[in-house]
């Protein structure tokens, strides 16, 4: 049993202003910053996020209408590249060939970080094994460790059953970019439809670890921000053998105590400056970085009070 003393996440009303007005409701809507309709396409660990931006935005701005694509950040940015929509959210920029061939056709892409999520690996409540190092999930991911026991010695766990959303997801990406150190993915893994798909296989597989995005774990009824949901474990990670270990708290995502964080960007390629550029300007507002400080993931476009509070962990 460890209690932890650490900081909250608040934001400060300090925001250049989104630069919207308010739409003439009597009038067809136009392509504008704040009207007209398009469809956007998003990594789909971030649909709860998003899903929030829009109805918010649609209710500020009744004359908007944004139409979600949820699919894999492969699928997401490839949307984008092609030009079937203007506005993609993933955790990656774009690289200097896709710039290239954006460029060809007279579009000029811009990206805005606007949160700093974790990766979460996740497992089922009779499993008392809870605290890892980052080697030791390098391990797991490339296969080199394929039961509880090679990691935790006298686990009465058998095979370890190693959990993705799916094999285009951004959780996949990184899991081979920071993780795999040039060794391929373990090709044992499970692959499932979603995030909720994988908390679902958890919560009742105990020899399960499941990797997904923090803002997926989140306590719901906790509005601090200081507990995850109770249908699965959350295990603490260390840096390395020896080190302290930490849950993905938000505050610990925040100061990179927690070691598996990842930038979130919007990306557009917007060159009428219409609603794509307005529905990017609002999620970087005061009212949309509270929505993302609102999902336990840490906003990049508002400046962050802290203040302590007290945790109990039990790992």
């Amino acid at each position: 049993m460890r209690t932890d003393i650490f900081q909250l996440l608040c934001l400060a009303a300090l925001f250049v202003a989104a630069g919207c007005g308010q739409s003439d409701t009597n009038k067809k809507p136009k392509d504008t910053v704040t009207s007209g309709t398009i469809e956007i396409s998003c990594d789909e660990s971030f649909a709860p996020i998003i899903d929030q931006e829009i109805n918010v935005f649609e209710s500020t701005y009744p004359n908007a209408s944004i139409l979600p694509h949820y699919v894999s950040e492969v699928e997401a940015l490839n949307l984008l590249l092609q030009d079937s929509v203007r506005l993609a959210v993933a955790t990656r920029e774009l690289t200097p060939e896709e710039v290239k061939a954006l460029n060809a056709k007279k579009l000029f892409p811009k990206s805005t970080k606007i949160a700093t999520d974790g990766i979460a690996f996740i497992v089922n409540k009779k499993n008392p094994n809870r605290v890892v190092s980052v080697d030791d999930l390098r391990k797991v991911v490339t296969g080199e460790v394929t039961r509880w026991d090679q990691l935790f010695p006298g686990s009465k766990l058998g095979g370890l059953q190693l959990v993705f959303d799916n094999q285009n997801s951004s959780t996949v990406r990184f899991a081979i970019d920071s993780l795999c150190q040039g060794k391929p993915l373990y090709n044992g893994l499970k692959a499932m439809k979603s995030n909720e798909a994988v908390i679902d296989f958890v919560s009742q597989s105990p020899d399960a670890i499941g990797v997904i995005g923090a803002s997926w774990i989140g306590n719901k009824n906790d509005s601090t921000n200081t507990s995850f949901t109770d249908r699965v474990e959350v295990m603490a990670v260390r840096k390395h053998a020896g080190f302290e270990a930490f849950r993905p708290y938000q505050y610990y995502l925040a100061t990179g105590e927690y070691p598996l964080t990842r930038s979130v960007y919007i990306i557009i390629t917007d060159p009428r400056s219409g609603l794509p550029s307005g529905f990017t300007r609002f999620v970087a507002s005061y009212k949309g970085q509270l929505i993302i400080l609102k999902t336990g993931i840490v906003p990049s476009q508002a400046n962050i009070l802290l203040r302590d509070v007290s945790v109990t962990n039990d790992f």
